[in-house]
């Protein structure tokens, strides 16, 4: 009986530990375009070196990101990491990131935006990039390896995109703040705009009006910033008003935010998310402004320099990471292979190692760029929060050849799912026994979602020869 216990537990560390995508996943996104050289060993290769640059361990498993000055860390820099480990499915160094972060939050629940090494506040209070990237990270992360560990996955995004909610949200506005104690419509930040996020908060938490609002309005924002200021390309400012307007609150940054600098440059990359995982409207005419921007404007991704006004003349001087990936990121939307082979080569060959911001940012981009930073499952399928019971639901026949027939509850809603997490079907049942056609879809793996009125669902897995 003693060896039983041994061996079940062993078993269950085992399964709490297993991982659902391995690296690389090599996806290929439904919507875009992928680079023809694209080779997750060019992400692998970044993201060792980022490791071995930049990350440093602290007591109790606890691990931190160096910034500028080494003795630094700010919550950014621990959104990125934990970004980075959970596609690199890197569970220790994740779960360290994110104790790290916890160990540092103010009262609001999200993390003092600069610390001290491995303790003491340098900066209080949170900065709004680092809050959304850290909350899409633990559900990456839910769906990597589960919620029945040491650590909650789920239960932690869902309190901190509550916080978010209540204290980074502009009140009836749906502006993003740019930290929990400051901001809003007089002043935001276009770069830490997330909207495939947002997509995936609402569906997470059951809370999709909220989200696509948010999402939305992120898009009105940047779309008053370049008609206001007769923006060339995708060119945003770095901050500005909701109205689209330079803000008088932003006196204390670079040139006053009005720029398109080491903040904005972030955007087009933030931005060809929402594109290519929801194929958005907006994502992909901004994604082709920022891509002919650099194509056309500058004449090539080689011609890019770190800094611009809004009009398209150049205030940088430095060619780097920061600005070229971003631009190759929104050349995934960009509708020109040529374009976006050349940019993808250019990012590459890039050498900043010892750069905190330009290393970090080069190897984000080229998880995204080779396919390695996806719209994990569990941000359209079901949660726990939400099952039914599924004894009420069958399928057959499985694997099928090209029809399925569900057995459901009457009124419930079916929707088909690919392996890349977009819904590509979806029918309200008339009766308990419905029909599926999936004749005209490419063989593989999909999944069956049945979901009453109630919110509530069961997923099945379905294989199509």
């Amino acid at each position: 009986m003693k060896n039983l216990l041994l061996i079940t537990v062993a078993f269950l560390c085992l399964k709490s530990n297993a991982q659902k995508q391995p690296f690389p996943a090599n996806i290929s996104f439904a919507n875009g375009l992928m680079a023809s050289s694209k080779n997750s060993q060019d992400a692998k290769n970044n993201y060792d070196l980022w490791k071995t640059n930049f990350v440093e361990a602290c007591s109790n498993g606890r691990f931190r990101v160096k910034f500028d000055d080494p003795n630094q860390t700010v919550s950014e820099g621990i959104g990125y990491g934990m970004l980075l480990a959970v596609y690199a499915a890197d569970k220790t160094l994740f779960d360290g990131l994110w104790l790290y972060y916890k160990d540092n939050v103010n009262a609001n629940g999200v993390m003092n935006w600069k610390i001290n090494g491995c303790s003491g506040i340098n900066g209080a209070n949170g900065a709004t990039d680092a809050e959304l990237d850290v909350a899409f990270a633990l559900i990456v992360a839910d769906f990597q390896w589960a919620s029945a560990g040491t650590i909650n996955y789920k239960n932690d995004a869902n309190t901190l995109i509550a916080a978010i909610k209540a204290h980074e949200i502009e009140a009836n506005t749906f502006v993003l703040k740019p930290g929990d104690q400051f901001g809003g419509s007089q002043i935001t930040n276009p770069s830490y705009f997330s909207p495939a996020y947002y997509r995936v908060f609402g569906t997470f938490t059951n809370d999709t009006a909220f989200w696509n609002s948010v999402a939305a309005k992120s898009y009105t924002i940047i779309n008053n910033n370049l008609t206001v200021n007769n923006a060339a390309g995708g060119l945003v400012s770095d901050w500005c008003e909701a109205s689209g307007a330079y803000s008088s609150q932003a006196g204390g940054y670079n040139k006053g935010g009005k720029t398109y600098s080491y903040d904005a440059a972030r955007t087009p990359w933030r931005i060809a998310v929402d594109y290519l995982w929801y194929g958005t409207a907006d994502a992909k005419t901004y994604s082709k402004k920022s891509s002919d921007f650099v194509r056309v404007n500058l004449g090539g991704s080689l011609n890019i320099k770190d800094g611009y006004n809004q009009d398209g003349s150049l205030s940088g001087q430095w060619h780097n990471a920061t600005f070229v990936g971003a631009f190759a990121c929104a050349a995934m939307g960009g509708e020109n292979q040529t374009h976006l082979d050349a940019s993808y080569l250019d990012l590459k060959n890039l050498n900043e190692p010892n750069s905190y911001f330009n290393h970090t940012l080069k190897t984000l981009y080229s998880f995204l760029l080779t396919g390695n930073f996806y719209l994990p499952l569990n941000a359209n399928l079901s949660n726990d929060h939400f099952n039914i019971e599924k004894s009420t639901v069958t399928l057959f026949p499985n694997p099928s050849a090209d029809r399925i027939t569900v057995n459901a509850p009457q009124q419930s809603t079916i929707s088909v799912i690919s392996i890349l997490g977009n819904v590509i079907l979806q029918q309200k049942t008339t009766s308990e026994t419905t029909e599926i056609n999936l004749a005209h879809y490419a063989p593989g793996i999909y999944f069956i979602k049945i979901a009453n009125d109630d919110f509530k669902s069961v997923t099945k897995k379905v294989i199509l020869k």
